[in-house]
């Protein structure tokens, strides 16, 4: 019995909802808020004939902290979860102690203006002494750690897929499977074929600044980084086959790093077609992907914004997606001083996720994990005062609520391992 404010209302947030709509046992009311208000109320209607949940909803700007603080205060959930852009976790974050809630989320923090000279030398900082240079880093929502635990509240950081579900894996790998843990492999394979010539399955804003980052992992304590894509390898998904994947930094790394300090390293491993990474590098020689704003035409417009707004939304692709997503993690260490390896993994069917909830696969895999987050922490299961992420609490509930809401997973013994 809860109250669920979600802020947000692309392709993940409808999954979530649609989710927490099926869970209405947990979530008996909810409330959907965007900028876009009449976005908001068009999955209210399509869903208010199917489900118990109660379903209202809001205008909202995420980046206003007193409008965000009211509107809280008003409708006083149990807990916000927000599905909006990273860019505004801060804010989100701060409306959230004001008001007096949880706050949940599925991503971590980066910069809509990477050009600022007030973020940049907090940046440049970090560059130097983390050792990697990615935007996005979890240091910045770390930061409110204390003003959580005074608060008494739980901020519960990325329980999306990867990250969310891949950190569970670690968590439930380390209680169940090993006694230590020597390497982790997080490989993320996208196995499916939308149709289009080049789209993004999800935020292309978010998702091409991530893939052109430089690569970077975590190895015998220290950060190694490497030039985007520079690291390739082939692997044989489970029901998918054999596909190219390269090495990117990700921030489950930064996570598991932190809270797992025995693994010596850790890894990511997206998949990448050819024909993505053309298109990819030639927008990115010609500055389409930059984020320092320009003038055309007497108007001020980021690149990579504009760009975001001629490809396909994300949110479209799913009645054209066919095929399977296979996300998961290889790990390798020692139980009872013998040397294992195992890999936990889930398969997601692209057009069997556009049958249940009008998705592709990839707003499915993020978008379930975002409700089973929300569900630990509003009926108590992970409730602690401070900011968390999701493999610092028992994985097991989560685990068996993934096998119940559509992602099951699969623990396979003696995988074949990544060079």
């Amino acid at each position: 019995m809860s109250r669920l404010l979600i802020i947000g209302c692309g392709g993940v947030a409808q999954v979530a909802i649609a989710k927490c709509c099926q869970n209405s046992d947990v979530f008996t009311e909810i409330c959907i808020a965007s900028r876009t208000k009449s976005k908001c109320d068009d999955v209210a209607a399509k869903l208010k004939d199917t489900t118990k949940t109660k379903i209202t909803t809001a205008q909202i700007d995420a980046e206003d902290v007193p409008a965000l603080t009211a509107l809280i205060k008003e409708y006083k959930p149990d807990a916000v979860l927000n599905v909006a852009l990273p860019y505004q976790d801060l804010t989100i974050m701060d409306a959230c102690l004001e008001a007096g809630v949880h706050y949940i989320d599925t991503a971590n923090y980066e910069p809509e203006d990477t050009d600022d000279p007030a973020w940049r030398k907090i940046y440049e900082a970090r560059c130097k002494e983390a050792g990697f240079s990615a935007y996005f880093d979890y240091s910045w929502q770390w930061a409110y750690e204390d003003k959580f635990k005074n608060a008494g509240l739980t901020a519960l950081l990325g329980t999306g897929f990867d990250p969310g579900v891949t950190s569970v894996f670690a968590a439930y790998a380390k209680k169940h499977y090993f006694d230590t843990i020597d390497t982790i492999d997080i490989l993320d394979c996208n196995g499916g074929d939308h149709g289009y010539a080049f789209a993004t399955n999800f935020n292309p804003e978010i998702n091409l600044r991530e893939v052109s980052a430089p690569g970077s992992y975590w190895e015998d304590g220290h950060w190694v980084e490497i030039p985007a894509m520079s690291i390739k390898r082939e692997y044989n998904f489970d029901q998918v086959g054999m596909k190219d994947m390269y090495l990117l930094h990700h921030e489950e790394i930064e996570a598991l790093a932190k809270n797992m300090p025995e693994v010596k390293r850790i890894r990511f491993f997206m998949t990448f077609g050819q024909s993505y990474l053309d298109h990819m590098r030639c927008l990115e020689d010609v500055g389409m992907l930059s984020t320092t704003p320009i003038k055309f035409q007497g108007q001020e417009i980021v690149p990579i914004q504009f760009l975001k707004a001629l490809l396909p939304d994300p949110a479209t692709l799913g009645p054209r997606t066919k095929g399977k997503t296979n996300i998961g993690c290889i790990f390798t260490g020692k139980k009872d001083g013998k040397e294992k390896k195992i890999y936990i993994y889930n398969v997601c069917d692209h057009e069997e996720c556009y049958k249940e909830v009008g998705s592709q696969a990839i707003s499915y895999t993020t978008g379930v994990p975002a409700m089973i987050g929300s569900m630990m922490v509003v009926s108590g299961l992970w409730n602690k005062p401070g900011v968390f992420t999701t493999d610092q609490f028992d994985p097991d509930p989560y685990m068996e609520a993934l096998n119940k809401w559509g992602l099951p997973w699969v623990v396979e013994e003696n995988p074949v391992l990544v060079d």
